[in-house]
């Protein structure tokens, strides 16, 4: 891999400077990655194993153009079609996959484009992931938002109209701790039908505590279901240990979510094999909860705050629109989100295809949707973005431009009873 992830560590304190360097140069000064840590729970699953060895044994360059085409007259795509819909041999064939993908999703999804908006909370972390924009040794301005300051950013979004809203913190359990982030989803369930988690990976029982608070599901992106590249990108903290988070989503059902979300952040790795990884981790575990809602977002690397030159090696947006119709072919029931790290125009070209779910109203950094929302000086502090949007509509805008597509957006479709 070419892309240097490395950010200004300029005004990092000399000790500071001299444990970054070492995990960075040192790989025996960091603690193994397949090893859980104290207090991570260990569940009895065996789908781990399952998708790393189909991954590992992935070959997408013997896939041909029969194979292809065999792949899109099927009626029902199996493991090896997906992986014939991955190869790049199955590139000419872009918009046969679009027009089977579209198929696909009319039939499941009707005419109908969700709409939900993120909220950061917290931007503290305690891991070292080196292509973050909020990881521990990046110098940006840090910020946790209290109940008060959360409540009033609930109630600005809601007022625009948006009835989702996913709760990102970053990953630090010191700062933004479980009661914490319970908290704030009892104060989303005031303002929103539909109220998303996307924090650092925790045990079952807490998962279910924050489901009883309000929470919906859960999103938990793996990053690259590479352990070695792994190991590589995440140097310390909790989030290193790639086991805990690759079964973060079945502790999440355990614990009593009534969905959850998958993703690989493409360009990190070797894009083909963690878009086949991801599709297949949905895949089987689909099969062990088969009543939970599997979605999957399909994100690529975007540049962050002292790092503008990070970007998703080898995923262009022909790749990118290949990996989601692929999803959707084999995947046909799953939801499928495409967020603010594209373009406006992508974005409206593949919820014609196979997305069914985008953001709008985005900012990833604290503090900060009174002046988006309202164009007024924001009353909250405002903390650093943890990485640059591309797609920056209002809602009013975003709905507008889905009805323009000929499509319906909704707000919310979830009645409590």
């Amino acid at each position: 891999m070419e892309n240097n992830f490395f950010v200004d560590s300029s005004s990092l304190s000399k000790k500071a400077l001299e444990k970054k360097h070492m995990l960075e140069n040192d790989p025996t000064s960091r603690t193994d990655h397949m090893t859980y840590m104290k207090g991570m729970e260990k569940i009895d699953s065996d789908i781990m194993e399952k998708v790393i060895a189909e991954m590992n044994g992935y070959d997408y360059t013997k896939y041909t153009a029969k194979d292809v085409a065999a792949a899109l007259s099927h009626e029902s795509c199996s493991i090896d079609d997906l992986k014939a819909l991955l190869s790049p041999a199955a590139e000419p064939f872009l918009e046969k996959m679009a027009q089977k993908a579209r198929n696909e999703t009319r039939k499941h999804f009707g005419n109908t484009v969700y709409i939900f908006t993120p909220l950061y909370i917290a931007n503290y972390c305690e891991n070292y992931c080196v292509y973050c924009g909020f990881n521990c040794y990046n110098s940006i301005n840090r910020m946790k938002l209290d109940m008060k300051q959360i409540e009033h950013e609930m109630r600005i979004i809601a007022e625009s109209g948006i009835e989702e809203v996913l709760i990102l913190t970053g990953e630090s359990r010191a700062k933004s701790d479980i009661d914490y982030i319970g908290d704030a989803c009892k104060l989303a369930r005031k303002y929103f039908r539909n109220v998303g988690l996307e924090i650092y990976p925790v045990n079952t029982e807490e998962y279910e505590y924050l489901h009883q608070c309000g929470a919906d599901y859960v999103t938990v992106f793996q990053e690259t279901y590479d352990s070695d590249r792994y190991e590589q990108l995440h140097l310390m903290g909790h989030k290193r240990i790639f086991p805990y988070r690759f079964n973060a989503q079945e502790r999440a059902l355990k614990g009593g979510m009534r969905g959850v979300a998958f993703s690989a952040l493409l360009g990190l790795s070797d894009f083909r094999k963690d878009a086949l990884a991801t599709a297949l981790h949905v895949y089987y575990l689909q099969r062990k909860y088969p009543y939970a809602e599997m979605s999957l977002s399909c994100p690529r690397l975007r540049p962050i705050v002292n790092n503008e030159k990070i970007n998703p090696l080898d995923v262009h947006e022909t790749q990118l629109c290949q990996i989601i119709c692929a999803y959707r072919i084999f995947l046909p029931f799953a939801g499928i989100t495409v967020s603010s790290r594209e373009s406006s125009s992508f974005r409206n070209g593949i919820i014609k295809i196979a997305a069914t779910k985008v953001s709008a109203g985005v900012s990833t950094g604290i503090g900060d949707h009174e002046s988006k929302y309202t164009g007024k000086e924001s009353s909250n502090a405002e903390g650093d973005e943890q990485f640059e949007i591309n797609d920056s509509r209002s809602l009013k805008k975003m709905y507008k431009d889905i009805e323009d597509e000929g499509l319906q957006p909704v707000l919310n479709d979830y009645l409590y009873v």
